[in-house]
């Protein structure tokens, strides 16, 4: 599926990245996913990923993960042709979570919600929903959705199931670079020098907390750096913290 959707600008806040488990597979997100699914009262769950560098019109949202069973092109098409073009501008403006009321006998219950939601227009969809914005740099910005006849979240779970679904979306990003990373993994010497760099610490300061000669310290980094396949020092450490090699 590749429904195209233009956005306005680049997206660029980013925040650290947890670590990451060792493994994990579609199954370990299907099912985190489930259980959040069922504590918000939805009956579906589907992960949209942005794609797409450059200009605004090559960027695009899509399908990354669901449990639809059945019509899952028709209904993550409906999805975006309906709310996609308001999602992509929301997700650069702000983190507040974006809900809607379906058609029908469908409704969404504001429930003291409506300082922690913004809502879109209603009615356009059959089914109500609830779509929480994720931004984790260039690679890892999307949405988390859970859709139902009638969902109903305090604030409090709110701010609870948002912090889950960033989560998810952090494990699954790790674990894609991880398939990426270079089959050579990083030394505990290599590791350790990018650690105390990525925290702030000179050439000079590691090799003297490590009893090292600055040239050793800056030949670990240099090792580090190309295993990692990164151009600096800088992007080194960044894809050490996505790997969840460093913190």
């Amino acid at each position: 599926m590749d429904i195209q959707l233009s956005a306005p600008a680049a997206l660029e806040t980013e925040i650290r990245l947890a670590r990451p488990p060792k493994a994990a597979r579609a199954s370990d997100f299907v099912s985190r996913l489930q259980v959040m699914q069922t504590v918000i009262g939805a009956e579906h769950f589907a992960v949209l990923r942005l794609s797409g560098h450059g200009l605004p019109a090559a960027r695009k949202l899509t399908l990354s993960l669901h449990n639809w069973a059945q019509d899952v092109d028709g209904n993550a098409r409906a999805l975006l042709e309906a709310y996609g073009a308001a999602m992509l501008t929301h997700l650069e403006a702000s983190m507040l979570p974006l809900i809607w009321e379906g058609a029908g006998d469908n409704q969404f219950a504001e429930s003291g919600a409506e300082p922690f939601t913004m809502r879109l227009p209603a009615r356009l969809l059959p089914w109500s929903g609830i779509a929480f914005p994720i931004r984790l740099g260039a690679h890892g910005n999307g949405y988390v959705v859970f859709t139902g006849s009638f969902i109903a979240p305090s604030s409090d779970l709110i701010v609870d199931m948002h912090m889950k679904g960033c989560q998810v979306l952090i494990d699954m990003l790790a674990g894609e670079e991880r398939k990426l990373a270079p089959s050579e993994a990083l030394s505990e010497r290599e590791i350790a020098c990018l650690q105390m760099a990525g925290d702030g610490c000179i050439s000079e300061v590691i090799a003297e907390q490590m009893g090292l000669s600055v040239h050793t310290v800056n030949a670990y980094l240099g090792t580090a750096t190309t295993k990692l396949d990164a151009v600096n020092r800088i992007q080194a450490i960044a894809k050490a913290i996505r790997l969840g090699y460093i913190t």
